[in-house]
């Protein structure tokens, strides 16, 4: 961790996308181009229609997730200025590489609102880890009580020993001084929502509402793509994909999402191919779904050009 520290951050935004890159190249070299391609096809006006209602429904309920912590921290946020944040952070997380560069332009812009930028970055940081922390949670809920017989039991067994990997993880990390600081810094980034059980209700019930959303469009885009599964097993395998489509590595949220959802439709016998073509319909319907995003940078950047003007001639005076 600390040689990656030292790092310049150029330099590791160029390793992530080269990162992403390197997934994506290797996924089509398994694979093949005509998924893809499959995918791209199965799009039509009606799973756009149906991804766009979809996200706007987790972008409120994120966008509600969000108030509630920002709330916590001292930091009052309006319903309105809350959805057109999050629908511009989406859509900025969803071209930029990375996919955390929305967040800080959310965080940045609400806390020079209220002249703390340092609490509304914690704020979101917080939002952030409690919204993947409630989709761990659901997942792992989910595919751990899979039977042997479920042909989608090869993915809860690797679930089931991540889950025992990323536990033992966290022992070893506890374990030593370091590590142990590292915890009680995270704790109190999260105290003020951990100790509001009325809070906490709140984010979960927002954050499985947000998870919905999502998964059902990536059902949208399975049903599309005409894969032979239930909607009952796609649901499943978006809850995996979505959890991959989170790994800060990737470009327009291409990358690890890719390959995951190869390798889970494969495990599921559902074949690798119908992965792909389920993975790029989703994430064209999920950029398409977050261009309001892009409505709302624009009237940001129109509204700071009279304020801009009125400064200059100010100064010019």
């Amino acid at each position: 961790m600390a040689a990656l520290s030292r790092i310049p951050p150029r330099l590791r935004t160029v390793l992530r996308i080269a990162a992403a890159l390197a997934v994506v190249a290797g996924t089509v070299a398994v694979v093949g181009i005509g998924p893809f391609l499959h995918g791209l096809a199965s799009i039509s006006p009606v799973t756009i229609v149906a991804a766009v209602a979809l996200a706007s429904v987790a972008t409120a309920a994120a966008a509600w997730r969000w108030r509630i912590v920002s709330a916590g921290f001292g930091l009052p946020l309006p319903w309105r200025e809350a959805i057109a944040s999050y629908y511009r952070s989406q859509f900025l997380n969803t071209v930029l590489p990375g996919g955390v560069m929305g967040d800080v332009h959310r965080a940045y812009a609400h806390g020079r609102h209220h002249e703390r930028v340092d609490l509304a970055a914690r704020a979101v940081a917080a939002e952030r880890v409690a919204g993947q922390l409630v989709q761990i949670v659901v997942t792992l809920a989910i595919l751990l009580p899979l039977g042997l017989a479920s042909p989608l039991a090869p993915l809860a067994r690797i679930s089931g020993a991540i889950a025992a990997l990323a536990l033992a993880v966290l022992g070893v990390v506890a374990g030593t001084r370091r590590g142990r600081a590292a915890l009680r810094r995270e704790y109190r980034m999260l105290r003020p929502v951990l100790t509001r059980p009325a809070a906490l209700l709140a984010i979960a019930a927002a954050s499985v509402v947000v998870i919905a959303a999502h998964a059902a469009t990536f059902v949208i885009a399975g049903v599309a793509a005409g894969v032979h599964a239930g909607a009952d097993e796609l649901a499943v395998v978006a809850l995996i994909v979505l959890g991959a489509a989170a790994i800060p590595v990737n470009v327009g949220g291409w990358g690890p999402r890719e390959a995951v959802a190869a390798s889970a439709f494969a495990l599921a016998g559902l074949g690798a191919g119908a992965g792909i073509a389920v993975s790029t319909g989703f994430g064209v319907l999920t950029v398409v779904a977050v261009l309001p995003g892009c409505l709302a940078l624009l009237a940001d950047r129109f509204r700071s050009l009279p304020a801009a003007g009125i400064i200059g001639k100010r100064r010019s005076a």
